[in-house]
């Protein structure tokens, strides 16, 4: 992690700072996923409207969609807001040679779980339908 003159290196900086960038483009995506979820009830109402058949008076498929793609925009707000902190964490336990101490991946499995969680919501979802 040092030089000979005991200068850190810049690449761990660097390599730290893309991953904060990916981590934000993941979450930027949730989001703009969510957004086009949370639609697609709009666009199944307006689909059954213009066939001509009963649109129905529940709005079920609004409310579900809206609700999951509500989730996924969630999910990414999280992921932004948390990658911010764990960044500032990691450049910290560096610049102080603790970083394993710090290192982990639950944030990874947190997320895995939300999107494990909204997946069967949308697959239950469409299969509905």
């Amino acid at each position: 992690m040092t030089d000979s003159d005991g200068a850190r290196d810049p690449r761990i900086y660097m390599a730290a700072e893309r991953t904060f960038l990916a981590w934000i483009r993941t979450g930027l995506a949730f989001m703009a996923f969510g957004f086009v979820v949370a639609r697609f009830g709009v666009f199944l109402r307006e689909v059954v409207v213009v066939g001509g058949a009963n649109p129905g008076s529940d709005g079920r498929g609004l409310g579900i969609s809206l609700w999951l793609g509500l989730g996924l925009i969630g999910t990414g707000v999280m992921t932004c807001v948390i990658s911010a902190l764990r960044h500032t964490q990691y450049i910290a336990a560096i610049d102080q040679g603790r970083f394993r101490h710090v290192f982990g991946s639950s944030l990874a499995f947190v997320i895995v779980g939300l999107l494990a969680i909204l997946g069967v919501g949308m697959a239950v979802f469409l299969i509905r339908l």
